[in-house]
């Protein structure tokens, strides 16, 4: 008998917790440390006369202006390099741009390398979670994505944690210790990655996909209710600070109970997601955040601004592995129409985010400095957020109903 040709052994399957941990890496490095890790740092950074206080703020801004690049270029990258090694490259480069924010030679340098943290947060952000939710099992996705997106809820609490202790040290020990924390992550994720045999030939589905109106109309749900996040994110330290006259020592305390919800916030939806369905879980989580932003917005005691810190927290990082899994509720079988609509509602998360950030500084200004105006706007927001979802819904059972007669 002719000898057959031996055939190259496959390379073994990454197991899912594996995958999972390695996206949470990239959750917690691309947007946890990259992003909110720069909050604290930027007193310090004026304090020890790094740059002018208006310089830093444009700093901060950096971050999200690379963001949303990231966030439109990440797809693009995948197309024409291994998703993998877009997923590497771009951890490599959060990991770096600590290092090189430990040397401020010039305004410049710094930009490039804040903007370039916030470019690598926002590709992960559209890459790491589908490439490793699609080899988790169905009824599992809601835990998976709740335990990958935890990565951003730790980078709030180590904003709170870590980088005081390490700022005791000096301001340039910081950005080391920051590195080095985001090399041990890298490290930890590398060998991690799913492999992407299947993603080259995924099966054809003849199955309609939904209406584009619904799919907009998620997008639109997204950013509205990133707009409502921006009075606790942006707002609510110096509300409690200033506005309320409490002092920063009390103001803190809120910021770590807001770390504690963005924290834990994905595990527990990802949990209710599984037992109700990703759009029972999104409608839930616009109601709570709708009361949430509305006790701040009508200056409730100190109890009531406890509750709407933790629970505001929770769904800023619990409402994306929502989105996420809504999205794949909407097109179960179309895998890279989910990849390419998780895009999408990436970029309009950037966008509607960047957008409140200014609109409610030009609000705050004009209106003499009125905090409950502010949360009051983030409550019409997350409302209007739940009324297109439920009008979408709405459109779609009455066009249903034809087909099926």
């Amino acid at each position: 008998m002719p000898h057959e040709p031996r055939r190259p052994a496959a390379m073994p399957e990454v197991p899912a917790w594996r995958a999972v941990l390695s996206a949470f890496c990239a959750s917690l490095i691309g947007i946890g440390l990259a992003r909110f890790a720069y909050t604290p740092l930027l007193p310090a950074l004026v304090a020890q006369h790094w740059f002018a206080a208006s310089s830093a703020a444009y700093l901060g801004a950096a971050n999200l202006a690379g963001y949303l690049a990231g966030a439109l270029s990440g797809r693009p990258l995948s197309r024409r390099v291994s998703v993998v090694v877009v997923l590497r490259t771009m951890m490599l480069i959060a990991a770096v741009s600590f290092f090189a924010c430990a040397f401020p030679l010039d305004f410049a340098w710094f930009f490039v390398w804040r903007f370039a943290s916030g470019l690598a947060g926002g590709a992960l952000m559209v890459l790491a979670a589908p490439a490793v939710l699609a080899h988790v099992s169905a009824a599992r996705r809601g835990v998976a994505g709740g335990v990958i997106f935890m990565g951003i809820g730790a980078g709030v609490a180590a904003s709170g944690t870590l980088v005081p202790l390490l700022l005791a040290h000096g301001l340039r020990e910081t950005w080391f210790g920051l590195g080095a924390v985001s090399c041990v992550l890298v490290v930890v994720a590398w060998h991690g990655w799913p492999r992407e045999a299947a993603s080259n030939a995924e099966p054809v589905h003849h199955r309609a996909a939904p209406k584009v109106g619904t799919l907009r109309a998620l997008y639109v749900e997204y950013g509205l209710n990133a707009a409502g996040w921006v009075p606790h994110m942006i707002f609510l330290v110096d509300y409690i600070a200033r506005g309320r006259g409490e002092g920063v020592q009390v103001a803190a305390a809120y910021w770590v109970l807001f770390g504690l919800g963005a924290t834990f916030g994905p595990l527990l939806a990802g949990h209710l997601a599984d037992r109700a369905g990703f759009r029972a879980a999104l409608r839930f989580a616009f109601v709570l955040e709708a009361v949430a932003v509305a006790f701040a917005a009508a200056g409730l005691g100190s109890i009531w601004l406890m509750v709407s810190s933790v629970v505001v927290g929770a769904f800023v990082t619990g409402t994306v592995p929502l989105m996420l899994g809504r999205i794949g509720e909407l097109l179960p079988h179309h895998p890279a129409q989910q990849k390419s609509a998780w895009g999408t509602a990436t970029v309009a998360f950037a966008l509607c985010q960047a957008a409140a950030a200014y609109a409610l500084s030009f609000v705050f200004q004009h209106s003499g400095g009125n905090y409950r105006l502010l949360f009051a706007i983030g409550v019409i927001a997350m409302v209007v957020a739940l009324v297109i979802d439920l009008l979408a819904a709405l459109s779609t059972l009455r066009h249903s109903i034809p087909e099926a007669n």
